[in-house]
């Protein structure tokens, strides 16, 4: 099957709450992405912008592996994540019910991929990703820090992180770890502990995205030229009161 990016449609999902989509489209096996409204998220996607030629923002902050359905009922995930509960804090490799991402205003973006898997691949995905809860892999923000400074020295990207810890894998490189374990590799050359949410996004490896989408995206650009705009016309508008107020 070929590999290009023409055969990896994107369709787009308009219209629905997150709870709709995720229910609809997080099947077993599938890897979900999110864009988060946290500073830790918008740093994720701010260093993101140095896998893009014109220097935009990633879109994605977050990775996880979805579980299906349990026999409470509830679908849940696998993924590598920063739990903060009362008097509670969990950092690393963890099972989560979906609906902490029913949240539309923590996620505002969402997007769904599906790799086509076959039983035996999602059972081995699921197998590896078990065994990482059960063992208390752990989520590292130094290992973080050492895929910033990868991302800015691109030579770096296929090198071990520069911040690595033992037993350490943050949300993206755990998803890149799993399916490596399955024999598909997201992202080419990258070292999983420097994988990111948008290499998983931009995978070669054949796939069908449903991104969520409720508005048109809105650059960085576009809001400073709309701010910029509504200066002048503020500016126009003083200028003209004045000029009438003199005759």
């Amino acid at each position: 099957m070929p590999t290009g990016q023409a055969t990896n449609p994107t369709v787009v999902v308009n219209d629905l709450s997150n709870r709709a989509f995720l229910e609809q489209y997080a099947r077993v096996g599938r890897v979900g992405l999110s864009g988060g409204d946290t500073l830790v998220d918008k740093a994720i996607c701010r260093a993101e912008r140095h896998l893009d030629v014109e220097q935009h923002w990633g879109a994605w902050s977050h990775a996880f592996l979805c579980e299906g359905e349990r026999a409470d009922g509830h679908q849940w995930v696998l993924e590598s994540d920063l739990q903060f509960h009362r008097k509670h804090i969990h950092l690393g490799v963890q099972e989560n019910r979906i609906t902490k991402y029913f949240d539309e205003k923590m996620y505002p973006t969402l997007a769904v991929l599906d790799f086509g898997l076959t039983e035996a691949q999602v059972a081995l995905l699921l197998r590896e990703g078990l065994e990482l809860v059960a063992t208390r892999a752990r989520y590292s923000l130094r290992e973080l820090v050492g895929t910033f400074i990868a991302l800015r020295r691109p030579e770096l990207r296929g090198q071990e992180n520069l911040l690595s810890r033992d037993r350490s894998l943050f949300c993206s490189a755990f998803v890149q770890h799993l399916f490596r374990k399955a024999g598909l590799d997201l992202a080419p050359g990258v070292n999983d502990k420097n994988t990111t949410p948008e290499d998983i996004s931009r995978t070669l490896v054949p796939h069908i995205t449903y991104r969520l989408q409720r508005e048109p995206v809105v650059t960085d650009k576009l809001v400073k030229l709309n701010r910029r705009l509504q200066r002048n016309v503020r500016a126009r508008l003083r200028l003209l009161k004045r000029r009438v107020g003199s005759h």
